[in-house]
């Protein structure tokens, strides 16, 4: 009979902790291993490496170190070839825990479902603006992962990157002009940002004009013809430029490049690429590149 009843009180012991014994279970299966999460554009990448996380592997390398730059991905980041028709069968061989996408560039949730557990990322939603969405994907990945500590630390950094340049542009002469943003396409055509754009977040947080007032498209930049910037007097223009194969070279010899009044005036400054499309860090970068593009020439 003792034998029996201790066996009887294990037993209830134990049917007691299995409701808990099985959420456990359940609530590690959801969070997704972290070390296997896969991005298929470039902006979510950016959201894990802000977490601290690794990509197993993204889509476009290559144009991801030429565009992004940084934050810069370690070489054992996998390529898994274009962002808008990734390799498929080479995501099925990884097995990705999670699959992170844009929405409204690249493959459907739907046709990499069958792959892994999908979630989708905007750059803008109505109200609000491109900085304070992407803090919410930030909070909203980490949650997913399991990492609400990371976000918070990684919103401290932020505060204090753009705190530093509103204070750093502050003591430089006033006013400071307004700043005409850009990068070449081509050798005739240029991308201007405008203000719905993630870096219009932060000129309004410390404290500088956007000199661009034109139409511009709903990630906030617009493409016009190089002539188009003759119309701009008395602005600071940032060129964003890529590297080797950026058309700035060529056009710098042209005579209508040359008679811009940006140009003229010696208010031309050319800086590191820094991913208009991007999320926090491309907004901390961008704040860094503005401190030493507002500042007196070197």
């Amino acid at each position: 009979m003792q034998t029996h009843d201790a066996y009887r009180r294990r037993l209830l012991q134990a049917m007691a902790v299995l409701p808990w014994w099985l959420s456990q279970r359940a609530a590690a299966a959801l969070v997704p291993d972290a070390a296997r999460v896969i991005a298929l554009e470039w902006r979510p990448a950016e959201l894990l490496l802000a977490l601290g996380v690794t990509p197993l592997a993204i889509a476009d390398v290559p144009n991801y170190r030429r565009w992004v730059v940084a934050p810069a991905l370690p070489p054992s980041v996998l390529d898994l070839g274009l962002r808008n028709e990734p390799n498929m069968e080479a995501m099925q061989r990884l097995r990705p825990s999670l699959i992170l996408l844009s929405d409204g560039f690249g493959p459907a949730p739907d046709s990499v479902a069958p792959i892994a557990p999908t979630m989708t990322f905007r750059f803008s939603r109505q109200g609000d603006r491109p900085l304070a969405v992407a803090r919410q994907d930030i909070t909203s990945l980490a949650g997913r992962l399991g990492l609400p500590g990371r976000a918070a630390l990684h919103f401290a950094a932020i505060e204090r990157q753009l705190d530093h340049t509103r204070q750093r542009l502050a003591s430089l002469a006033s006013p400071l002009p307004p700043v005409l943003l850009f990068s070449f396409i081509d050798s005739r055509r240029i991308m201007v940002i405008g203000q719905n754009s993630l870096f219009q977040d932060v000129l309004d947080r410390v404290g500088v004009v956007n000199a661009w007032d034109g139409d511009e498209n709903i990630w906030g930049s617009a493409t016009v013809g190089l002539e188009r910037l003759g119309q701009f007097r008395g602005v600071r223009a940032i060129c964003f430029h890529r590297g080797e194969q950026d058309p700035l070279a060529e056009v710098a010899g042209s005579t209508l490049w040359r008679t811009l009044p940006f140009v003229r005036e010696r208010q031309l400054r050319v800086m590191p690429a820094v991913w208009f499309f991007g999320a926090t860090i491309a907004a901390m970068r961008f704040s860094q590149v503005l401190e030493q593009a507002m500042g007196p020439r070197a």
